[in-house]
């Protein structure tokens, strides 16, 4: 059975063609800078073959339709017909409290989705163009919809409850969702799978770490907390949002820098974080560089970013009642081990050790504590792609 999963952006458009027998990777590709000058195609399949193809993409459907052109291109592509290809599953950010699972994707749906888009302006807009134009272009083939908030659906309402007035949430379903929870579901999963052990036996806490940053708690096989709320916003400092603040500020500046509030937003969502930090990119790879060489603010920001990981984890083990492992993943989880031995050498109390040398790894699966410790620390590469793939095939067949 083949999946394309699609994941549609405001301007991108990554896809990912598989063979669900084998669980296999056919090809995939990335779509960037729709309706942008200067927009392309770069794809590859899994025979190594890579195709680039530089043209004008003025719009979502213009970039599938050579998305659908490139998979089924004689040599770059992996298949012969687009009428090989089952089901498509696509990444929807929000499904609020609707949507606690995937679903299959209809007519009455749709107009839930576009009823939600408030919830998350920036993302379901984008996913639902996406959908739309999929189901014109496939529209004998099955559509699924996997959301990113579903996973963390099972929180308890203790957790997910804000302290505002009740009737907000009664009225706007003003409360925590949280986000990246296919990331999250799929590392837990997989990690219980290395293990050895049922996933509903353990206490997890994973840290999904990457230019958007959330951790979550997961017990059961389930998530019981996370970091991220109403919107990716709070939680850790991340490449350009604040994290968790003091809500108070954003009155404050508002007043003080004569502030709208669709800038007093972009100052939170896009100003912020590291890079509002240091003051000079919200790529950790080049804070790493700079305060290697003695950038104090550069080093200001990696340490508060170390910081709020250890203190989350602390919180979520106690809000598990104790724990199995902690597992990294993300772009930074997968990659940094400067960041994974900073935050680790926090957790040193618990009389956990790293394993320097297992430590030295970028986007492999690997044990990095040491034998005897109290919980195990490792490294599981997400697979997002993936889960969305298993979910789509499952509700399809």
């Amino acid at each position: 059975m083949l999946v394309l999963v699609v994941n549609c952006g405001s301007s991108s458009i990554k896809y990912k063609l598989m063979d669900m027998v084998q669980e296999s990777v056919l090809l995939s590709g990335l779509s960037e800078r729709i309706g942008i000058a200067g927009s392309r195609i770069k794809q590859e399949n899994n025979k190594g073959e890579e195709l680039v193809l530089e043209q004008d993409l003025p719009n979502h459907k213009v970039a599938l339709e050579t998305i659908l052109n490139c998979i089924t291109d004689p040599k770059y592509g992996a298949i012969k017909d687009t009428a090989e290809i089952k089901a498509v599953g696509h990444r929807v950010v929000h499904g609020g409290e609707k949507f606690n699972k995937s679903v299959v994707i209809d007519a009455e749906l749709m107009k839930v989705l576009e009823e939600m888009s408030e919830l998350a302006p920036l993302h379901n807009p984008p996913n639902i163009v996406g959908i739309k134009t999929c189901q014109e272009l496939m529209p004998n083939v099955a559509h699924v919809a996997v959301f990113d908030t579903a996973f963390h659906s099972a929180m308890s309402k203790q957790a997910y409850t804000y302290a505002i007035p009740y009737e907000y949430y009664e009225k706007y379903k003003i409360r925590r969702y949280g986000f990246h929870g296919t990331s999250h579901k799929f590392v837990s999963h997989r990690a219980a799978e290395i293990l050895g052990k049922p996933v509903k036996e353990l206490k997890i806490v994973v840290c999904h770490l990457g230019n958007g940053s959330s951790i979550s708690a997961v017990g059961n096989g389930v998530s019981q907390d996370t970091s991220m709320g109403f919107t990716p916003l709070p939680g850790l400092p991340m490449g350009t949002r604040t994290g968790d603040m003091d809500p108070a500020i954003v009155p404050f500046l508002m007043e003080k820098e004569k502030l709208s509030i669709e800038e007093i937003g972009n100052v939170m969502n896009k100003k912020s974080g590291v890079l509002g930090v240091s003051g000079i990119s919200s790529d950790f790879r080049d804070l790493e560089d700079a305060a290697n060489k003695g950038n104090e603010r550069a080093e200001l920001a990696l340490d508060m970013f170390a910081y709020g990981i250890i203190k989350y984890i602390g919180a979520y083990t106690a809000a598990l009642g104790g724990l199995d492992a902690v597992v990294f993943t993300g772009g930074i989880g997968e990659n940094s081990m400067t960041m994974r031995a900073k935050i680790l050498k926090g957790l040193a109390y618990t009389g956990l050790q790293i394993d320097e040398e297992k430590n030295n790894s970028r986007g492999k699966e690997v044990i990095i504590s040491k034998p005897g410790a109290p919980f195990v620390a490792m490294v599981v590469p997400t697979n997002e792609e993936l889960m969305i793939a298993r979910e789509t095939k499952e509700l399809v067949q």
